[in-house]
């Protein structure tokens, strides 16, 4: 009986042990979700690949790839997301459009429209080819 009983007492402690370590380290780890504000938006997806971009975003609502000819290697990408960001000064973009090379965003647009009228009245920010410090 003394066994079970110091086994259930020790399981008891290490199970209190990690919950606290796991609290702990989620109140120290920054938050991971993707700011909607236009220049927060573009300065964290500017960091972040394709799949981290769809594992926090999902999928986008329109993708259009651009392959480099006689093969089925992706050269280009536009992703379109709709209701994702908001400006400055919080009115709503309707359509958020991700262009990539490879697998890296070097542009992002934020729309007035559906995403089928073109950029007019919508911004544009060019992302550095290579980010100071990386």
């Amino acid at each position: 009986m003394k066994t079970w009983l110091l086994a259930a007492v020790l399981a008891t402690n290490a199970l209190f042990a990690s919950y606290c370590l796991a609290d702990d380290a989620q109140k120290t780890q920054p938050s991971s979700k993707i700011p909607t504000e236009e220049k927060a938006f573009v300065d964290a997806v500017g960091q972040l690949d394709k799949t981290k971009i769809v594992a926090q975003l999902g999928q986008p609502a329109k993708a259009d790839d651009v392959r480099i000819k006689d093969t089925d290697k992706i050269a280009a990408s536009i992703w379109q997301y709709h209701n994702l960001n908001t400006a400055a000064d919080g009115t709503l973009y309707l359509t958020t459009e991700l262009d990539f090379i490879d697998d890296k965003v070097v542009q992002i647009v934020f729309l007035n429209n559906d995403g089928s009228e073109g950029t007019e009245g919508g911004e544009t920010y060019e992302l550095p080819a290579a980010k100071p410090g990386m």
